[in-house]
């Protein structure tokens, strides 16, 4: 693939463009909702299926198909406007969006313009070192999801430079709420963190009410990323780009970073920044220029006349509010209590995306101090070093619960369970079959050890001698002996028991 050519306009050292401009972002994030059919029609939703095979007429836009509205879609977006703090709405309606694109068989997509289902909300998103930034919440509406363009035959995979393209309508039609921020002020240098950290904490909450699979590389979750300077906080909003459809935590904190740096450059150079959407690439870390960005008149909104307005009773709103599960943030702070992790512990538990496993392996019998040792220290070097999530490792939490029950007992040793680890992680089986296997089990036989100490004080009388007078640092040579001999099985603490009775007797 040909990589992006840099871009002409150089770019402002990051410090410096957030010392003399103050940056302001808007997020837009759009969740698939994870109901069985699409939002207007009978049309199964499921991911992977063959392309085209998942459509009706309504879907398809054909003429004289009529749209009905699916009520699951309804409840999920009033579950997500109520974690949200939103007020919902008494009467909504739908509306029409007219634009053309080969994705939109109708010419216009069905969502929610001035009358959405949420509005007004809010959300407070948790920095790394426990910084705590309210987010404000214009709007969540509902509204259906566009097909899918292939653009075949170019180097970029972009329509441009392509020979052909090939449309798939299987998306066209499923739900989708989307999250729009009232302007995100005040953020500063950490724009790109609060950025980063907000669709992280939306991810978390459309996972706690199980409305979507919220899976970014699949694209359940997409967030249009806004981005305008201003010479200082009490200035005039400046000019805006909107970085489109980025799909992971990691690329929406580097998209908000680069944007700042290009637009400083562009403002110091006396030049105006254009409002338009852009690109993101990951591979090169830049965003590009894609089209000179709509304002809503442009969309031609006008009320969906084959839909009638969506009128949720207050009695129905209180009845989802009294379903709704304990939220992410809440959780947390229940679990770090339970825990008893500190605050820097609990985060960094939180940033390795552990909360689950850990809890999971606590509830399988081990202590917390234990399942965070194996999951914050073995495993996340190991999943490190495989560039994998640690929910992707081949272990499960009963497997290390398993694994700490058999330190707790002294059946193993600390040292012992790192190789009964490495053999879980290689497919050997259970922490119990592995040690069984591969032999691991500590030496507890006193006789057993009796006989390879005495061998160890045969071959260093000076250290007897030593001890005897009454020095006993050098003790720990005579057990690493013992150690060596036992490869690592024996328990320490029994051996050094026995090698001070030995040489006393």
């Amino acid at each position: 693939m040909t990589a992006v050519s840099a871009p002409t306009t150089p770019l402002v050292d990051y410090a410096d463009a957030v010392r003399r401009y103050d940056p302001v972002l808007g997020i837009e994030v759009h969740v698939e909702l994870g109901t069985r059919t699409k939002m207007f029609c009978p049309a199964e939703v499921s991911f992977g299926a063959a392309p085209n095979t998942q459509t009706t007429p309504v879907s398809l836009g054909l003429p004289g198909a009529l749209p009905v509205v699916n009520g699951k879609a309804v409840e999920y977006a009033i579950r997500i406007g109520l974690a949200l703090n939103c007020t919902i709405a008494e009467n909504c309606r739908f509306a029409r969006k007219n634009y053309f694109y080969p994705d939109i068989p109708k010419n216009f997509q069905t969502s929610q313009y001035d009358e959405p289902i949420a509005f007004d909300g809010w959300l407070d998103v948790e920095l790394d070192d426990g910084t705590v930034h309210r987010v404000e919440i214009e709007r969540a509406h509902m509204e259906e999801d566009a097909g899918k363009n292939t653009h075949v035959g170019g180097s970029t995979g972009r329509i441009h430079g392509a020979e052909y393209s090939l449309v798939d309508y299987n998306r066209a039609g499923i739900p989708l709420v989307e999250i729009v921020t009232k302007p995100i002020t005040g953020a500063g240098e950490r724009a790109p963190e609060v950025a980063r950290a907000y669709v992280q904490a939306l991810r978390d909450i459309f996972r706690a009410l199980d409305v979507s699979e919220a899976r970014m590389e699949r694209g359940n979750v997409r967030a249009d990323v806004n981005v305008s300077l201003r010479p200082a906080p009490d200035s005039p909003l400046g000019t805006r780009t909107e970085t489109k459809n980025v799909n992971s935590f990691r690329s929406v904190e580097r998209s908000v970073r680069y944007e700042i740096s290009r637009q400083a450059a562009i403002l110091d150079a006396g030049t105006a920044v254009v409002q338009e959407t852009r690109h993101w690439h990951e591979d090169t870390g830049i965003t590009t220029s894609g089209r000179v960005k709509s304002d809503a008149e442009d969309y031609r909104y006008f009320p969906e006349p084959d839909l009638v307005p969506v009128a949720p009773s207050r009695e129905w709103v209180e009845e989802i509010r009294a379903t709704l599960p304990e939220l992410p943030q809440e959780r947390r702070r229940r679990l770090q209590a339970e825990w008893g992790y500190a605050d820097a512990e609990m985060r960094d538990v939180v940033n390795a995306g552990a909360v689950e496993l850990i809890e999971a392996t606590v509830a399988a019998g081990a202590s917390p101090a234990g399942a965070r040792k194996w999951w914050m220290g073995e495993l996340a070097r190991r999943a490190k070093q495989d560039e994998v999530e640690l929910a992707a490792l081949p272990i499960t939490p009963a497997q290390i619960a398993e694994l700490q029950s058999l330190v707790d007992s002294g059946r193993i040793n600390d040292k012992l369970a790192r190789q009964v680890l490495e053999g879980v992680l290689a497919g050997e089986g259970d922490p119990l079959q592995v040690v069984a296997v591969r032999g691991l089990e500590v030496v507890s036989d006193d006789g057993a050890l009796l006989a390879a100490i005495d061998e160890a004080l045969a071959a260093q009388p000076d250290v007897v001698e030593k001890v005897r007078g009454g020095n006993q640092g050098p003790v720990g040579a005579i057990i690493g002996a013992v150690m060596k001999a036992t490869r690592g099985q024996a328990d320490a603490k029994r051996v050094r028991e026995l090698v001070l009775e030995r040489i006393g007797s």
